[in-house]
């Protein structure tokens, strides 16, 4: 499982309501199906840990290992 934390970074403050997508790197691995932030700011991807990019809105964020938490600021 990869869970992704979207916070403004302004404040830190976890945003709600944001589209997150995440693309695994691999030609078999693809993209998560999109999912949005809750009032905690948090999505949950049910797929197996690995290197990929974390999309907020289209634009990408994050790029590196996806494993447990991801913190991500936008």
């Amino acid at each position: 499982m990869v869970s992704v934390r979207v916070c403004w970074k302004s404040s830190g403050r976890p945003a709600a309501g944001h589209r997150v997508v995440v693309g695994f790197d691999g030609w078999s691995r693809g993209m998560s199906s999109e999912a949005y932030t809750d009032s905690n700011g948090d999505v949950h991807f049910d797929n197996d840990p690995g290197r990929g990019t974390v999309y907020v809105n289209g634009s990408a964020v994050h790029q590196g290992h996806l494993s447990g938490r991801v913190v991500v600021y936008v």
